[in-house]
Order: structure tokens, then sequence, then C-alpha cells
């Protein structure tokens, strides 16, 4: 598969629809100015969902409040199963409870910072307006956010930010705020507006004319393969770290409905763009298949450190503090533990190739909470962290309350994806993108307590505004039939994709090629990328990927449960996915945020960026198969926070 690149300018024609007028107005003056559809008219017109997380379960509950026909979609069997519910630290919104300072533009300032101004200025303001309707929703729900003393709800710190403005539910907010949405979309569903299938996988998305019109989903009980019709498709499908085999994410996350639907016209944005989390339990070995993340909100009182010795052998205890070196401390003193992910996560990699990592590999830091214990008592911590302490010690079999955590740096949260402009729409028409699907809000690194707040804010308080603009256009028009050759075509090449799977008879299982590739990923574009290495990567993926279409072996048959196969989809895609962010990463001779090149850093270690020369989204476009991608740059302008060098000292 090739990926050059072929020339490319700011594209004019790329337009993110972005409202004229001052940033605080933009976003009520659009939704004053678009298009609306009648509520009777609401029920003539089908959506099709894709994804059962926080931002599928809540676009489509609403959507089906609002009287539209609504048919979605999930692989688990369970809409409760989605991975938003790994999201456990808390959800940002600036409601300033704690009069510290916060406000609407702080929170859209410290993202746009967070994000080493590689985001799109309008789309992350009207992220901080949103926020403060989401914790009023939520709340209605029952989500049982913590209360203070008071009985009023409770924020606490994150990285990247010096107020305190996350909302939490103790150590479990994705699960809290996910069980909201999903009684929301249960009612939808109970009232007949919303029909939910299970256990189905998107495999395509249907195009005809230029627009989308449906999708093409097999049953992975039956294996049946189905085409669905409507009006508008929403894809909310997560992110793609699974790309580097071992990550924070559940083993079924995967990019195919994204990547399904760049094959079919849309846009790839800044791929490259991958977070690696500061905060999880190190591998253990070889073979492990799963990591597990530690909740951020565990750097409020926790304290990051390593033996200044490298040699130092004692038990964590039993090193003073004069032989400790707590280094994000002694780095960012007006952040300390709290800087961002990306600058966290660097740190840590530091100290691990200086080789004063901790463990039995060698490759974390500890995570001490004995300061905070001493201060606020053990009741407080279990109060705040508890389930977090006890799935640690379940894992490690070690007791945090009186032993420091080990954690490090993993593959967790993908700030690329589908292009979309400021309505949430790709560049197919009647094909929209929320949450971490996207590419929108969070530019080159994610601010924790983020993904929550932007996958609800897209399906409660975007979507169903911005979409009507859209559909107004096809008002008493039927979906496209699902007997049309466009239907029939994208259901045949499904057929022929899953025979070959089957057909190949080789002697390597999926997963064996899936390691292979996360090891060349995560060596070469992961927390730090190099030239070199992504030139070699480049060499090296696509023979690995010869020799998957070669010697993959899916024992099983097309037509019952068959999770080879199921995998062999997903990692193909992979493979060309891995591709592109190679080369995405090669392309961007810069460092920012996640991205981070090291021919391009401060004689401090920290990311350069070049914002003469960078300052743009890469917005990738799908020429076909063994032919070069080309590359489009959405411009950006910076008229509210001017970019400097970050700083969090």
């Amino acid at each position: 598969m090739s990926y050059t690149i072929s020339d490319s300018t700011m594209d004019d024609a790329l337009d993110a629809k972005v409202p004229d007028g001052p940033i605080q107005e933009k976003w009520d003056n659009h939704r004053f100015s678009i298009r609306l559809v009648n509520p009777a008219n609401k029920r003539k017109y089908k959506i099709i969902v894709i994804g059962t997380g926080l931002a599928g379960a809540s676009a489509a509950a609403t959507l089906g409040e609002l009287g539209y026909e609504v048919q979605v979609f999930t692989y688990h069997d369970s809409a409760r199963r989605a991975h938003s519910i790994a999201a456990q630290g808390g959800i940002n919104a600036a409601k300033n409870y704690p009069n510290d300072g916060d406000s609407i533009f702080r929170l859209f300032y410290d993202t746009v910072k967070g994000g080493d101004f590689r985001s799109r200025e309008a789309n992350v303001y009207r992220l901080a307006q949103v926020s403060n309707e989401i914790i009023d929703q939520a709340t209605a729900q029952g989500v049982p956010f913590a209360r203070d003393y008071g009985g009023l709800l409770d924020n606490r710190s994150f990285g990247g930010a010096q107020v305190s403005r996350t909302f939490y539910a103790r150590g479990q907010t994705g699960q809290q705020l996910l069980l909201g949405a999903y009684q929301a979309l249960a009612r939808q569903v109970g009232s007949g507006q919303v029909q939910l299938h299970n256990r189905i996988e998107m495999l395509d998305v249907v195009v005809k004319e230029g627009r989308a019109v449906g999708v093409v989903v097999r049953d992975l009980i039956t294996g049946e393969i189905t085409s669905h019709s409507a009006h508008a498709v929403v894809l909310a499908t997560g992110g793609y770290t699974n790309v580097y085999f071992l990550s924070t994410n559940a083993m079924a996350c995967n990019v195919t409905a994204a990547w399904r639907a760049h094959h079919k016209g849309a846009y790839f944005a800044d791929p490259c763009f991958t977070q690696i989390h500061p905060t999880c339990i190190p591998a253990s070995d070889e073979h492990q298949s799963k990591l597990t993340l530690m909740s951020e909100s565990l750097r409020n009182d926790g304290r990051i450190w390593v033996p200044k010795d490298r040699e130092d052998a004692r038990a964590p205890n039993d090193i003073p503090e004069d032989d400790r070196d707590y280094y994000l401390e002694r780095q960012y003193p007006a952040f300390g533990n709290l800087v961002p992910r990306d600058v966290a996560a660097r740190a840590a990699m530091r100290v691990i190739d200086s080789e004063r990592g901790i463990g039995p590999l060698e490759n974390g830091v500890y995570l001490d909470f004995k300061n905070s214990i001493d201060r606020l008592g053990e009741g407080t911590i279990e109060e705040r962290y508890g389930n977090l302490f006890e799935m640690y010690e379940r894992i490690t079999d070690e007791d945090p309350y009186s032993v420091p955590m080990r954690i490090y740096p993993a593959p967790h949260y993908t700030m690329g994806g589908v292009w979309v402009d400021y309505n949430l729409q790709t560049t197919i028409p009647g094909l929209y993108a929320l949450g971490e699907a996207n590419f929108s809000d969070h530019g080159a690194n994610r601010l924790g307590a983020s993904a929550l707040m932007q996958g609800l804010a897209d399906g409660y308080f975007v979507l169903p505004y911005t979409i009507g603009d859209y559909l107004a256009d096809w008002l008493n028009t039927e979906p496209v039939p699902t007997d049309d050759p466009a239907f029939t075509r994208a259901e045949a090449d499904i057929a022929d994709r899953t025979k070959r799977f089957l057909d190949i008879g080789g002697t390597r299982s999926v997963d064996w090629f899936h390691r292979e590739l996360g090891k060349i990923m995560i060596e070469q574009c992961g927390i730090s990328r190099s030239r070199e290495g992504l030139e070699k990567a480049l060499g090296e993926i696509p023979a690995l990927e010869q020799e998957f279409w070669n010697d993959l072996r899916v024992l099983g048959d097309d037509m019952s449960v068959n999770q080879s196969l199921e995998r062999a989809g997903r990692v193909a895609d992979f493979f060309e996915l891995a591709q592109l962010m190679c080369r995405d990463a090669l392309d961007r001779e810069e460092s920012c945020g996640g991205h981070f090149r090291i021919e391009h850093q401060t004689e401090e270690g920290e990311a350069k960026r070049d914002d003469e020369n960078f300052s743009f989204v890469s917005a990738w476009e799908w020429s076909g198969e063994g032919e070069a991608q080309h590359l489009h740059k959405e411009a950006l302008a910076f008229e509210y926070v001017k970019p400097t060098q970050r700083s969090y000292k």
C-alpha cells in the first residue's frame, strides 16, 4: 500500500463553515441562522447512529426525543458496555462553583493551549459554552456527582488547569454518565422512536450521488450481511489507539467504521495526533494483551517520583525524601503533578530512559499517596478513589494505601479522526462524526476530563441542531431503497472481502500480526518520532501487511460467531491507518502536543512548534488502493488565544 504525499496547499475548498462574528456569539448566531425542521416534519426523517458510547447514545436519545426515526447499532451485547465507561476521572465544565477564577473563556483558553495550538478556535469555544449545559442535563438525569459538605456539586482539579472545574462521581464518572445517556436512550427505545441493534458491526458506508444514504452491517451472531438506509448517518465509534495493540482501550475498539467512511470520501484529519497517557499500570510481560488505565484524577492527591540514584534497589517506603526525585514538581513548579498528559508522559519516559524506571521491568514510576493520606486521612482518599485503589490491588496484588502505585505511559486517546466542519459533518454530505471519532476539539493533545465533555456536547447539544440544516433539503423524500445498486455493490464488496480472509489459509493468527504491527508503531510512531524511525516504519509495515494477506489464518466460517474473522477485518484496516499515521507524522516537521519529533525540541526537551509552516489541520483524502493519499490543509487562525511556547513552569 503506497502512502506518498502528493503536492498540497492550504485548501480553500475545505470549508469548515465557521460562522462569522465574535467568538462569544458564533454558536448562538449559528443556531439561529441555520435551517430548522419543524416537529411534525421530523417524523419523516430516518437517521442511523453507529455506536452507543456517550456521543452515540446521547445523540440517538436526543434525536429520538425530537421526533426523528432513529436506528442505532452497536457491536456490544449491551449499549452499556461502550468504552466511555473507562473515562473514570471526571468531566470538565466552566461552572466556577469553587469561585477560583474559572470561566467559559478560561476553559476555552486552557483547552486551546493544552492542545498546543492545533485546534479550531470556534469549535473549542463552543465546547466550553456547552459544558455547563451538560452538567445540568446529567444532574437532572440523576447522575450521582460528588457533593461537597453543603450539598453542592463538588469539583476537583485535573491536568493542564490551575482551577478546579472537574465534576466527578468517585472514580467511575464515565460509567455513571453512560448510564444516564443509556436510560435516555432506553426511554426512546421503549417508546418505539429508536430501534436498538445489538451485536451488529458496521462494515461500510453507502454513498450515492455523493451523499451518505445508509450502511451495510454484519450480524456478529449469525453472520448475516444486511443494508439499512436513512437520510443521514452518524458515526460515534471512538478512537483508534488499538493500532498499537497494547493500549488502554477495550480490545474490541477499532477504526473500521471511520476507515470505511474514509474509503468512501470522508477526509481523515491529523492521524498522527495520538495521546500517550501517563497513568497506566505498567506492562508486566511481553505477551500481555491489554493495558489498564488508572485515572488521571489520581494525580490530584498522588505525588510522582523515582529514586534519584538509578542503582537504588530499596523498597519505595524505605527510600527517604532526600533520595527521591519528584521530577514533575521540580521541572514544572507552577503545575507540578498536574501538567498536561503529553508533558507528564514525556517526562516519565525521560526518567525511564535514563535507567531510573522502577518495578520488575524497570518501566514505571511511582505514584505515591502517603502525604495525602497523612494530611487528609485514609477515609478521605478511599472516598475519592476507593474503587480505583481496589482495581489496582486486584491487578497488581499491591495495596496502594501502604505502597506507592506503579504507573507508566501507554497509548490512550486519539485526537485525530474523521475531519468535520463546524456542523460536525464530514466531507461526505449526510455523514456526521461525533466524539473521539472526529478530530475537532482537542488539537494535538487532549486535556484530562475533556473526552466526556466533547462526547456529550456533540450528542446532546450540537448535532441535534446542526443536522437539521442538512435534512431540510430532503423533506418529503424517501431514503434510498436498500435494493439500489449502491447497496448491492457495497454488500458484494463486503462478501468478497470476507471470503478473501477465509480463503487465505495461512499459519499465523490475527493477533500475531496485530502485535507485530503494534511493536512497530509504539517504537517508531509512539511517544516520540523521528524521520529515520518513521521511514523505517513505512518500509516495515507494508512488508508485514503483505505477509498478513498471504499467511493469515482465520478458522471457522462467516455464518456464525467468529471473533477471528471480526478481528481480521479490523486489523486489515489498522494496517492502512498505521501507514497514514506514519506518513502524517513524517510530513509534520515540528513537535506539538502528543506529536513529538525528536528533531524538533527545545533545549529543555519540550515540544517545539513551527507555527509559520504547520499551523493547519492535515486532512487526508483516500485516492484508491495503491494510490497516493492527497493532503488537504485547513488553515488554523488564532484570533483569541495567541500561540506561544507552552510553559507549565
